[in-house]
């Protein structure tokens, strides 16, 4: 019961800053670097209008939109590779949605990472100095500090078979783009829910 609790706990954390959030991100790889970005809400999200910009923090600087509608848990990418190409080195499937040959506002060891809506105010932020070092290693920020706009000396890089389910790449750089592990379908978030109504009835 105490384990149920606190998972419901984390979830609604998760679930409070509802909306797209900056989840993992590589500067410097062989096949190239990307953003993950994930909707971590329980609703769908359209990015049309909204963009992407690293320390310029100007909005509109690289758009979002053929993103589209981004669905809740859903997982996409932005990188500077041709999107063939990408998928192709990290195996991933047509399902996730890629925005590719991004020329614009590319990301340097020590940068900056802005999401803007499409009124363009800032939804999420993530400054990063020369730790962690994401070369051909990317770093997934951790459930707990997505709220933090400022990246972490502890971030552990990825290794292959992490806790975040990282593999190499077809040029050996080890990730795990197009999927966060931390959120939870929204099955389970309607369980998780009904779940604590039933231990709150017990309780009373």
């Amino acid at each position: 019961m105490k384990k149920l609790a606190s998972l419901l706990v984390l979830v609604l954390a998760v679930n409070s800053m509802a909306g797209l959030q900056i989840t993992e991100w590589m500067y410097k790889g062989a096949n190239g670097e990307f953003i993950e970005f994930t909707n971590i809400g329980s609703a769908a999200i359209d990015l049309t209008g909204w963009s992407y910009a690293d320390s310029s923090a100007t909005a509109g600087d690289v758009s979002l939109s053929a993103f589209g509608i981004i669905a809740p848990g859903e997982s996409v990418i932005l990188t500077e590779t041709a999107v063939s190409t990408f998928r192709t080195a990290w195996n991933l499937g047509s399902s996730v949605k890629i925005i590719g040959a991004n020329s614009k506002d590319n990301l340097g060891s020590a940068d900056a990472i802005n999401v803007y809506n499409a009124s363009g105010v800032l939804v999420d932020t993530l400054t990063y100095g020369s730790s962690p070092k994401t070369e051909n290693k990317s770093c997934t920020i951790p459930q707990a500090d997505l709220a933090l706009t400022a990246a972490s000396t502890g971030w552990v890089l990825a290794s292959v078979g992490d806790v975040y389910g990282s593999r190499k790449s077809s040029g050996n750089d080890i990730g795990n783009p197009g999927y966060y592990y931390a959120v939870p379908e929204p099955a389970t978030l309607f369980i998780l829910g009904a779940s604590a109504m039933v231990l709150r009835f017990r309780k009373r």
